[in-house]
């Protein structure tokens, strides 16, 4: 409980308070249309896994392709990483069936498999600088937020995994008859899962972990652009105990290592987080094959509703957390929102002046708030939609531009004056871009909140009880937020309404993901009960 409020401050704080201590440099640079950034900051890390990881062993892809993953900071090559295909989706799949139905995970106790994994959440904790370093050398996002939120957070989900692992049984059912009637909770068998590039390591303990603790083996597929992170991960996994097989990574792409897990006729479980629009091929690919059950957390443009009793100062603070955290690369971020008409004009002012203060620079030094995103491609579409924003008449208040003159960084843009059909309010931008729309009332903004394709998070800011409670119950979303906002822990339920998924992940809901239910009647002679 202690780790879990302490991940939820970390997480609600905005990381520009004058006492933050360097944790490699000080001298932070405010987002400044005329900044540049500096050299920079040698990462303390060495990258010492770039191969597959198949059947316990790190291995080259069978065509000896690699392909490069690149510093966000400079589009400079990190390393060049194996390149996983269909060839090596089939060998990982044939490792993890074997450890599936021959091997010891799923035929240990269920105590057996908890120490382990509580031993990989002690290594996780006692490797927490490295893996931060890999996350944000990879990634882009601030150390400070790698390894003060999620590396905690990943060390916190496998312990309450762990927990779970021999707390999995089913129950006994009484029946019209002499009947013996119970139900089996069963491993489901070989999962497939496809993680993002957003939050590498918090990913992949969202999905490796409930598998785990199920009793399954797993065929794992990193993003192509943050593929290192989970290489170190699982490693530490196999130092803790794990059996080869049962935890196989592929690095690759989507076209070919995703397709290959999502299409694989020997996996019997599909779990995918990424965009709506991969999530509707990875649902074809998985129906098209063998039918198997697919886990999908999707894309999000999530209202973030300030409501007219809003102390204006606190509400511009969660709000600008609420869409900027992660440089705006969430799929739950606060991407439309929308503010009373009587506190509107107030609220765009400090807004503006919030996103202006927001420290935009290398993710390697102290008190930075903001790195870049995370590849060109994203860069790119940012700008894209910034510029449709401009063209649609939506005032731009600040930002609007890249940050610097080297690497993927973007200023942090607000927009005012935007209306529902605009570009910038209906898609999924995925970056550090505000949209303030203007609301009159309850049932005007419940209308325009849900008037939309996604329907995975919300945020509400009022005083108000009664307020809340409507909002709450009005909302189609999967999680709303009332006076906070991205408060995740290992054991609230997270996923989406509409095309925003289809499941739960973490806590009790996540484990109904990877196990099968299995009904046992047992006919009795002369009972002396029913």
């Amino acid at each position: 409980m202690a780790s879990s409020m302490r991940i939820s401050r970390l997480l609600s704080r905005s990381f520009l308070s004058a006492s933050t201590t360097p944790l490699f440099s000080r001298g932070l640079s405010k987002f400044s249309t005329a900044a540049a950034i500096e050299e920079p900051i040698k990462p303390p890390v060495k990258v010492e896994h770039t191969q597959l990881l198949i059947d316990g062993k790190f291995v080259d892809a069978a065509t000896g392709k690699t392909f490069p993953t690149l510093d966000p900071r400079t589009g400079d090559v990190i390393s060049h990483v194996a390149e996983g295909d269909h060839e090596d989706v089939d060998r990982a799949v044939a490792a993890a069936r074997k450890a599936f139905d021959h091997g010891p995970w799923p035929k240990m106790t269920a105590y057996e498999r908890q120490r382990i994994l509580l031993r990989a959440a002690d290594l996780f904790e006692k490797h927490n600088d490295e893996l931060a370093a890999l996350e944000t050398w990879d990634n882009g996002k601030p150390y400070e937020q790698s390894a003060q939120i999620e590396i905690p957070m990943l060390v916190r989900l496998f312990r309450y995994y762990a927990g779970w692992a021999d707390k999995i049984h089913g129950l006994t059912v009484p029946a019209d008859g002499p009947y013996h009637v119970q139900t089996l909770h069963e491993p489901i068998g070989v999962a497939g899962q496809i993680i993002p590039w957003n939050f590498p390591l918090v990913m992949f303990a969202w999905k490796v972990g409930p598998a785990l603790a199920c009793g399954n083996t797993i065929v794992l597929k990193t993003a192509e652009q943050t593929p290192l992170s989970a290489l170190y991960a699982s490693k530490l996994l196999h130092e803790a105990g794990l059996p080869p097989g049962v935890l196989n990574v592929i690095s690759g792409f989507g076209p070919t290592a995703g397709a290959a897990i999502a299409s694989h006729m020997d996996i019997d479980k599909l779990a995918f987080t990424g965009s709506t629009e991969t999530g509707k091929v990875v649902l074809e690919l998985a129906a098209r094959s063998n039918l198997k059950p697919v886990t999908l957390e999707l894309g999000g443009k999530s209202p973030f509703i300030v409501c007219e009793d809003a102390d204006v100062d606190e509400a511009v603070e969660l709000a600008h957390f609420a869409l900027f955290f992660n440089q705006g690369q969430c799929c739950c971020a606060g991407s439309r929102t929308f503010v009373h008409e009587r506190v509107y004009d107030e609220f765009i002012e400090k807004a503006k002046a919030r996103a202006l203060k927001r420290a935009v620079g290398d993710p390697f030094k102290g008190g930075i708030e903001q790195g870049p995103q995370i590849d060109s491609e994203q860069f790119q579409k940012i700008l894209k939609y910034i510029r449709s924003g401009v063209e649609s008449g939506a005032t731009l208040e600040t930002g609007g531009d890249r940050f610097g003159n080297s690497g993927f960084y973007i200023q942090p843009t607000v927009f005012s004056n935007v209306k529902d059909d605009m570009l910038i309010a209906k898609e999924e931008i995925f970056g550090p871009v505000q949209t303030i729309l203007k609301f009159k009332d309850l049932d005007d903004v419940i209308q325009r909140a849900n008037n939309t394709h996604y329907g995975l998070a919300a945020g509400v800011f009022t005083k108000n009880i009664n307020t809340a409670n409507t909002l709450t119950r009005a909302l189609r979303v999967g999680t709303v937020w009332i006076n906070c906002f991205d408060t995740f822990d290992a054991a609230i339920p997270f996923g989406g309404y509409k095309m925003s998924g289809q499941g739960r992940e973490k806590g009790e809901y996540s484990l109904k993901n990877y196990l099968q239910v299995k009904a046992v009647v047992t006919s009795l002679k002369n009972p002396a009960w029913l």
